[in-house]
């Protein structure tokens, strides 16, 4: 991430801690196409070679991620502060559609129905929602909003596609 993101991210940790949210900033900046699993050590080259080939036709875009939002995992055991894609969604669903039907082809859980597409920028354990929404949220937003940078720092260039198993990353260019 750029230096003025480190400064923007600074600036929302900072005011949702001042709401008594004891957030850690992330090291990892991404946007999720599916759900994590485990993989079977022998499922490893042919899950990926059936993701470079359903995601070989996918060309480069842009998306804006720049509404911030307030998620927990599933469990209710993790709250993370994150910034909701508001243009570039209907590429990430058909992205998603196509890494669905890899994770069919292994029997693995697809994603999730309606997915709220963002980057996670901070999170903390426990179930934090009712203390970073409704002042606080607005405060965030407003942080973001104002923030000199952030027209530019807030619109990504999708220009590769990357999945993690255990320590390997594993790049699909789009083309």
């Amino acid at each position: 991430a750029p230096e003025e993101f480190a400064e923007l991210l600074e600036l929302v940790v900072r005011r949702a801690r001042a709401h008594a949210a004891p957030l850690a900033p992330m090291d990892d900046f991404h946007v999720s196409l599916s759900q994590s699993v485990v993989l079977r050590y022998h499922w490893i080259n042919p899950f990926v070679q059936s993701l470079k080939e359903r995601l070989a036709p996918f060309h480069r875009f842009f998306c804006v991620a720049d509404q911030v939002k307030v998620y927990t995992n599933q469990n209710k055991t993790r709250t993370f502060i994150g910034l909701e894609v508001s243009a570039g969604h209907f590429q990430l669903l058909e992205l998603v559609s196509e890494v669905d039907r890899v994770m069919e082809e292994f029997d693995l859980p697809t994603f999730y129905k309606d997915p709220s597409f963002h980057i996670s920028l901070a999170w903390c354990v426990g179930d934090l929602t009712s203390r970073l929404e409704g002042q606080c949220l607005q405060e965030l937003q407003d942080i973001v909003d104002k923030f000199e940078d952030s027209a530019h720092l807030l619109r990504i260039q999708w220009e590769q596609i990357r999945c993690k198993s255990g320590n390997k990353y594993f790049s699909f260019p789009l083309r």
